[in-house]
């Protein structure tokens, strides 16, 4: 039993450290993702120097395979622990009171982070492999032509709702993990609760609601 528990606690702190690393890249994405909404012309130039300087630059490339470990071990530890967590459930309960003393989010992450996973899927398919392997046009400064590629998978309706349910989907899973790290970690202290959960909503929200303005924004007014 002991040598389970320290397993299990080994694993969420992965979980945590993993998802605080990807909480941390999403600002940066975020914020070079941010350039879309400077008008047309401005966003095409500097939206592909900075996708271009991020592709050469090797700190940015060592990051970049630090990012994909940890969205992989991300969701394989977010597997193992869902997978050991009701097997451990010996005891079946003919009256099952979670839902009173927790929210519906942290009683359904493994539905989101699966909605959250396929979208990344597509996203790195449509963005990511295009980038790196297709045949893209090149733009007046002679760096590949992301922004074309950008204002034509958001010109698709599907893609921007999509695109906006998996943020939604993005807040309640950021919302939650927030919360567990906190707690797995032990910054969750009595003392500051009350701060952890303003900044959790705040982040939370922040990230997502920015994210979701990107293509409604390029799929309305660009």
């Amino acid at each position: 039993m002991g040598q389970w528990k320290q397993q299990t606690l080994s694993r969420k702190n992965w979980m945590a450290f993993t998802g605080l690393f990807l909480c941390f890249f999403l600002v940066i994405h975020l914020l070079g993702n941010l350039q879309l909404l400077l008008p047309p012309k401005e966003a095409h130039l500097q939206f592909n120097a900075y996708s271009h300087l991020l592709a050469g630059n090797i700190i940015i490339k060592i990051i970049s395979y630090i990012l994909y470990a940890s969205i992989i071990a991300h969701v394989v530890y977010a597997i193992i622990i869902t997978l050991t967590n009701t097997r451990a459930r010996a005891a079946k309960y003919h009256y099952d009171r979670r839902g009173a003393v927790s929210k519906w989010y942290s009683r359904n992450m493994g539905l989101l982070g699966t909605i959250i996973f396929i979208f990344l899927v597509i996203h790195f398919r449509d963005f990511w492999y295009v980038y790196k392997f297709g045949q893209l046009p090149l733009d007046a400064q002679g760096h590949k032509d992301l922004y074309t590629l950008v204002v034509a998978v958001y010109s698709e309706t599907w893609y921007v709702v999509l695109y906006v349910v998996c943020m939604v989907a993005l807040c309640y899973h950021l919302l939650h993990g927030f919360f567990s790290a906190a707690r797995t970690l032990g910054l969750y202290h009595p003392r500051y609760a009350r701060w952890v959960k303003v900044v959790g909503w705040i982040y939370s929200i922040g990230i997502s609601a920015g994210f979701a303005l990107i293509p409604v924004y390029v799929h309305f007014l660009k």
